[in-house]
């Protein structure tokens, strides 16, 4: 009974079997259907840039884009399903310093492997998601006070670990997760990421836990009453937001070779930008990985053509802002023609 009302129409399962896409498309077409006005604008952008500057379409800055979207695409996987259920979570960034500070500590201060530091900075991303979904569920809290207060819990103690410092110096074979590369272009960390969107697309499309998603940002009560467990799902997608948090932390320190407790600053601001101008809706029950892919493109794709072109990366965040506000209206106007 629930996938009945997992699958209803109006709009809040968009992966119901009604919208699937005819037999004969591609799997890209139906990995980025209902996603159309976020192509075009990235189409366009792309073509802007490539004009404005002749160092935009060359192979090497194409890779360099993905490189640099790599930690928010990650981030912005599990916002999608939190923003399909109604919520919001603005600790992911907090979220990621805290898992690669803990991870920082515990390879170079306590003496652990470097492999058990990293599963266990996952384990806390997963309980600061799990704290997170708790006080949604059981104190009822809203999602935006909620993650608001561990977005400030969580850049404390990353913080209180080592005082305030960084810490620099990894292995070899660890930075080279994301500086090694392999047909040529791919590094490990790009392979990570695009396996996450496959792996996100297939789950919210295809598995009943996945429309279960949508069917409690359609309405919480109508999914209890159709036999959905609305805190158990609940809490589970903000434990995978704060899993995926922590490994973009460990992504971001592959990177830079080091760990600082200001890793992820404002990053989440650029999660939500991506998920919503991919298509989401705040409202919650609207939303596509495909969408976000997009998203996160549009995202990386303005922050390095402005930079190509040395624009003031405070005009850059005058833009960014004006992108979300265009995308949130192009939501508004999207719900008006539904009803």
């Amino acid at each position: 009974m629930s996938q009945q009302v997992a699958q209803r129409p109006g709009g809040a399962n968009p992966a119901g079997p009604e919208t699937k896409a005819p037999r004969f498309s591609s799997l890209s077409a139906r990995f980025f259907s209902g996603s159309g006005g976020a192509l075009l604008g990235l189409i366009v952008l792309v073509v802007v840039f490539s004009v404005l500057s002749p160092y935009f379409l060359t192979p090497r800055n194409v890779i360099n884009v993905l490189d640099q979207v790599s930690v928010l695409g990650i981030l912005a996987v599990g916002a999608t399903a939190v923003i399909i259920t109604g919520g919001i979570d603005l600790s992911v960034g907090s979220i990621l310093g805290l898992g690669t500070m803990v991870m920082g500590w515990l390879s170079h201060n306590a003496g652990w492997p470097l492999w058990t530091a990293m599963l266990a900075a996952l384990a806390i991303g997963g309980l600061a998601g799990l704290l997170n979904g708790v006080g949604i569920t059981f104190a009822k809290l809203p999602p935006f006070i909620a993650t608001l207060a561990m977005m400030s819990v969580g850049r404390g103690l990353a913080n209180i670990i080592t005082d305030g410092q960084q810490i620099v110096g990894y292995p070899e074979w660890f930075s080279s997760l994301s500086t090694e590369r392999y047909a040529g272009y791919f590094s490990i960390t790009l392979i990570v990421v695009a396996l996450l969107y496959l792996i996100g697309w297939g789950w919210l499309k295809y598995r009943a836990s996945g429309r279960s998603v949508y069917a409690i940002g359609g309405g919480t009560e109508v999914a209890r009453l159709a036999g959905i467990h609305v805190k158990k799902v609940t809490i589970w997608v903000y434990v995978i937001a704060g899993v995926l948090a922590a490994l973009g932390g460990i992504v971001l320190a592959s990177r830079l070779d080091s760990s600082q407790p200001g890793d992820g600053s404002g990053y989440e601001l650029d999660v939500i930008a991506a998920v919503v101008i991919g298509g989401a809706s705040l409202n919650g029950g609207v939303g596509r990985i495909g969408g976000t892919v997009i998203g996160v493109l549009i995202i990386g794709v303005l922050r390095n053509g402005l930079n190509l072109l040395g624009v003031s990366p405070f005009i850059q965040q005058i833009v960014i802002g004006l992108v979300i506000a265009v995308a949130v209206m192009a939501d508004v106007l999207r719900r008006k023609q539904r009803s």
